[in-house]
């Protein structure tokens, strides 16, 4: 009989850390109502004391979600525990998660420590979360780079003070498969309240090695694996949650483990991170990438029209990749669009449903065919996104190479004032930024810029993800729309207002 893993999502709080990956507070609820769909156990929302925004995202998200255990992170001191309860206690399954560094290198250049006091702090702090929630977990920072002697017995007490999951992380990336699991294998063994805990680990991928790791961890007996949609997280990432749960699903008769992730949700749920974070999905992407189904050679072409197995070891339907049906149009009605977003993993409310559907029949005016992409940017540009501090209304944009500087025309709604302005630019896109800029007062530095379309055809909606930075503050902005250049200013002022969003909260928190 198959043995049950705690598949651990921390999209939202490692994640999140990776950069570029910034999300409002309506898109984390958005995104862990999505990881609630997909099945994961435990979700870690954030770490409250990071910022008073944090913290209210991570109230949010405790409110909003209620099959699933929401944990937030904090470090070994009181103030930090204690606002991390605060920030959870609403949850039906709340989980506090604290952690102290266990190497020589960290306790002695980071913390400044000795080892036993390292282990007073791990006593403290595990004894006072186990007083306000009897879910704890506790992790070892650089478990992976720490003595085997000192990290049982920090694990031991640990666990004699109440935590009932142990997190043994990969924090740098550093561990080889044999010996990861070899250290898994130590710790069950060595330590004589092992029994009493859920043994877990947290990898990550500087040498390309954290889904491996994670494997081996599981196969030693570690029983929860924490990751993230599409590995994204610090430095090179975390191990990838398609990746772990796909492996062990299709080798299950070699781990002899299960999951209780619904693997048809895995693209929907790592194609909304994608379009949140307005970073594509790398077409090489193992489970998820737009190759991973593909075959063009022709002796693997006639291998799978013969028989899928010969060269396709999951179905794409199996991970939700299972074609793109064209049943949206201008004459579609509510219901249909309803049962589109449905599919989709969208709960919307009957206000957001007729939004959408208006949503629909307008773009439907612009391209012949209505795609579940198409559908989905419709929903981030509709339905998740900031209070427009900034709006577009109108623009209009004249380019071409007969000697005339391209000039754009723009109306803009600013803090409930219509205001109109030309401007030149050396491109289209150059002059509508120069434009929406001189109009909102702001003088922000582009430092990305990126199209893709949304899906195929050359009717295609353009998904134009920028990136600014402004004052020593970074925010990224996203824009979908048939018209790349109008997507394009959607996004840039998208970003405006994400800046201007970062404003009135560095504000509030000195008031």
């Amino acid at each position: 009989m198959s043995e049950r893993v705690v598949i651990f999502d921390t999209t939202l709080r490692d994640g999140e850390q990776s950069p570029g990956a910034t999300m409002n507070q309506e898109e984390k609820v958005r995104l862990a109502q999505q990881l609630e769909h997909l099945g994961v156990d435990v979700i870690e929302a954030g770490f409250p004391a990071a910022s008073e925004g944090d913290f209210q995202a991570v109230r949010a998200i405790a409110k909003a979600v209620r099959d699933v255990r929401v944990a937030g992170l904090c470090r070994a001191l009181e103030s930090d525990i204690r606002r991390c309860h605060e920030a959870i206690k609403e949850a039906k399954h709340p989980r506090i998660h604290t952690f102290l560094a266990t190497s020589p290198l960290h306790m002695k250049h980071k913390l400044g420590k000795e080892p036993q006091q390292v282990l007073g702090m791990i006593e403290a702090a595990v004894s006072l979360a186990s007083s306000l929630t009897r879910d704890v977990e506790f992790s070892c920072e650089d478990a992976s780079r720490s003595e085997r002697d000192f990290l049982a017995t920090a694990v031991e007490l640990a666990i004699a003070r109440g935590a009932t999951t142990i997190n043994i992380p990969d924090t740098v990336g550093y561990a080889q498969p044999q010996e990861f699991h070899d250290l898994i294998r130590f710790l069950l063994e060595r330590v004589p309240n092992a029994s009493k805990a859920v043994f877990s680990v947290h990898c990550h991928n500087d040498l390309g090695l954290a889904t491996a790791n994670t494997l081996a961890a599981l196969a030693a007996g570690a029983r929860q694996a924490e990751v993230t949609l599409c590995g994204i997280g610090e430095r090179a990432g975390n191990a990838s949650l398609e990746e772990v749960t796909m492996a062990l699903k299709t080798r299950a008769c070699l781990y002899n483990l299960e999951t209780g992730i619904k693997t048809e949700q895995l693209y929907p749920s790592s194609r909304l991170l994608s379009m949140i974070i307005g970073q594509p999905i790398p077409p090489y992407k193992p489970i998820i990438g737009a190759n991973a189904f593909a075959h063009e050679s022709g002796i693997h072409q006639a291998g799978v029209l013969k028989c899928p197995e010969t060269y396709e070891i999951m179905t794409p339907k199996s991970v939700g990749r299972a074609g793109t049906e064209l049943v949206l149009g201008k004459h579609s009605g509510r219901n249909a669009v309803k049962s589109r977003l449905e599919e989709l993993g969208f709960s919307l409310t009957e206000e957001q449903v007729t939004q959408m559907t208006e949503a629909v029949k307008n773009l439907a005016d612009k391209k012949k065919n209505i795609f579940s992409e198409d559908v989905e940017a419709l929903v981030l540009e509709e339905i998740y996104r900031l209070p427009d501090r900034y709006r577009l209304k109108k623009l209009s944009v004249l380019s071409g190479n007969m000697g005339v500087s391209p000039v754009a025309a723009v109306v803009m709604e600013i803090e409930g004032r219509e205001e109109k302005l030309s401007h030149f630019g050396v491109g289209p896109v150059d002059a509508v930024f120069n434009t929406i800029s001189q109009l909102t007062g702001r003088n922000p530095v582009l430092k990305q810029y990126a199209v893709n379309a949304v899906t195929s055809g050359t009717d295609a909606q353009g998904e134009v993800t920028v990136r600014l930075e402004e004052g020593g503050h970074k925010s990224v902005g996203r824009g979908s729309d048939p018209d790349v250049i109008v997507a394009s200013a959607k996004a840039f002022v998208n970003a405006l207002n994400r800046l201007a969003k970062k404003e009135e909260e560095r504000e509030c928190a000195r008031l």
